[in-house]
């Protein structure tokens, strides 16, 4: 099949990947524009995992402050060089994702980043829920896996869903960016305030 350039450049202006990406991506989806921007976000989030054990020592500090000064987020977002750092697209990623920690509050980068003693907490809460249900142990234990997979997307901010676009997560939203950029993105940390919140 052909390509059509033409549909080539609209997704490069779209997405921002490069042109023989593009081109490989609409030939994948026979023309389909659509499809061929969700391949190309697929296809960023497996090279996203590649360049995750490079070195990140730029970046910028992104602060939000929200509803007349009732919330306000720090968030510290690094990349390889400091040419991205300056870059218009990191810089609104920094500010996108500040403005997520503040609609969304999440209370950890990743799931890693959760205390064994908070993670074996939520384990207890949910097996007490399932006490007497009479299902086997081992589906039992299924249940509780899948009930972390929410806690997660709750308090987790990379599982979270992009509060502009429910169909991305924030890792996903980075790994397009790590994409376009070919460059090591990564969120080291953040603090959100809260007026009248306890510490």
């Amino acid at each position: 099949m052909a390509v059509d350039m033409e549909q080539v450049k609209k997704l490069r202006e779209q997405t921002g990947i490069s042109i023989l990406e593009c081109k490989k991506a609409v030939e994948e989806a026979k023309g389909d524009l659509a499809l061929a921007a969700e391949l190309l976000r697929k296809k960023g989030f497996e090279k996203a995992k590649a360049k995750s054990s490079r070195a990140t020592n730029q970046g910028a500090v992104g602060a939000y402050i929200h509803m007349m000064g009732k919330i306000g987020v720090l968030v510290e977002v690094a990349c390889e060089t400091d040419f991205v750092a300056k870059n218009e697209d990191f810089q609104a990623l920094v500010k996108d994702i500040a403005m997520q920690i503040a609609a969304m509050n999440p209370r950890y980068v990743s799931e890693k980043d959760i205390p064994a003693e908070v993670l074996e907490k939520e384990k207890e809460i949910y097996r007490e829920q399932l006490k007497g249900s009479g299902k086997p142990a081992a589906i039992l234990e299924k249940i509780v896996e899948g009930k972390l997979g929410k806690f997660y997307a709750d308090v987790c901010l990379l599982q979270q869903n992009f509060f502009k676009d429910e169909k991305l997560t924030i890792e996903k939203l980075i790994a397009a960016l790590i994409h376009k950029t070919g460059e090591n993105i990564v969120v080291k940390r953040f603090t959100r305030y809260q007026m009248g919140e306890e510490f």
